[in-house]
């Protein structure tokens, strides 16, 4: 009888993460709605309407005069998305690609040309985000620049969670408030959870002005939130 040594079968080293599954679960469900809208499957269609159609409207508003334009541009982006699903080649997410199409549609509609769009970053960058006063001046001896009057953590108290609906409404109020640009950046990010590369890629902006943008935006919401709850300075 011939000799020979036993092996162990190999297995993997490490199990699939949770963050890999899911990612794998997303992509999955995007290929498949991309191979529905390609076949012209009227309810994936419906599915990706009512996912971003109240973005897209956000964010179309932010480049044209008008509520009412901003649904023309939507609109039209529907149209190109459905001309265009054949030719899409998976490079990017298909939210992605769906606001790229509609940045450009409105910036074709739009009012505002890019030295007015310069105009405002300019703006925005020659305020301070944040009040001076509430930072350490340059000669402190200790921890110069940093917070003097930190912002101030959530309340963990029964109180605080009753307020949170409140906070809530504020902080919608204080967004809706703010400049189109800063309000487009900050929803898409802190609301809808995309991220840095993603917004830039939508909006055609450098990585940059996305920072610059959604610090100030925060910064403004932050400070509504602490004047609202009485924590401010």
């Amino acid at each position: 009888m011939a000799s020979g040594r036993l092996t162990r079968p190999r297995f993997r080293s490490a199990s699939i993460t949770e963050e890999e599954r899911m990612t794998e679960i997303d992509t999955s469900h995007e290929q498949c709605l991309v191979d529905s809208l390609r076949a012209r499957d009227e309810s994936a269609f419906a599915e990706l309407v009512d996912q971003h159609t109240p973005m897209m409207l956000r964010v179309a508003r932010g480049y044209v005069a008008s509520a009412e334009v901003a649904e023309d541009v939507v609109q039209e982006t529907w149209i190109a998305v459905l001309q265009g699903i054949d030719g899409f080649e998976g490079r990017s997410t298909l939210r992605t690609w769906l606001f790229r199409i509609l940045v450009n549609i409105a910036k074709k509609r739009g009012v505002r040309d890019r030295h007015d769009v310069d105009a405002a970053l300019a703006a925005y960058a020659g305020s301070a985000a944040v009040d001076p006063s509430r930072f350490l001046p340059a000669s402190s001896p200790e921890d110069p620049h940093h917070w003097a009057t930190p912002p101030t953590s959530w309340p963990e108290t029964p109180e605080g969670s009753v307020l949170g609906a409140e906070v809530l409404d504020v902080a919608g109020r204080e967004l809706e408030h703010l400049p189109d640009r800063q309000r487009i950046v900050v929803a898409l990010r802190d609301v809808l959870g995309y991220d840095a590369e993603e917004v830039s890629a939508m909006l055609s902006i450098t990585p940059a002005n996305q920072r610059v943008l959604l610090h100030r935006g925060r910064a403004h919401v932050r400070q509504a939130l602490e004047d609202y709850l009485g924590t401010g300075a």
